[in-house]
C-alpha cells in the first residue's frame, strides 16, 4: 500500500525474491489466471506452463478452497477494471 507504481512493487519484489522465487511466482499467477478461465485440465496447464500438476493443485486449493481470497481478489480487481474501461 505505500508502493505507488507497478515499478516501486517490480523494483521491491526484485531486492525481496531470488530469480528462482520470482519465476515461481509469475509461474503460480499464470496457473491461477487459466484455473480461473475454467477452460483446461490440469495436465494441459501442465504442458502450458511446465507446471507441476502438484503446484497447478495447490494454485488451485487457495484459488477455490482456503479463505484468504488473495488470488480471487486480484482476480477480481482486474476484471472489474477491464469492465470499466
Amino acid at each position: 500500500m505505500k508502493l505507488k507504481t507497478a515499478k516501486d512493487v517490480e523494483n521491491f519484489l526484485k531486492d525481496l525474491c531470488t530469480p528462482q522465487e520470482l519465476k515461481a511466482l509469475r509461474e503460480r499467477w499464470t496457473v491461477c489466471q487459466l484455473l480461473d478461465k475454467g477452460e483446461l485440465s490440469y495436465r494441459e496447464i501442465n504442458k502450458l506452463t511446465g507446471s507441476s500438476t502438484t503446484t497447478i493443485a495447490r494454485v488451485a486449493r487457495f484459488l477455490n478452497d482456503e479463505p484468504y481470497r488473495g488470488y480471487k481478489n486480484l482476480l477480481d480487481a482486474i476484471k472489474k477494471e477491464k469492465v470499466e474501461c
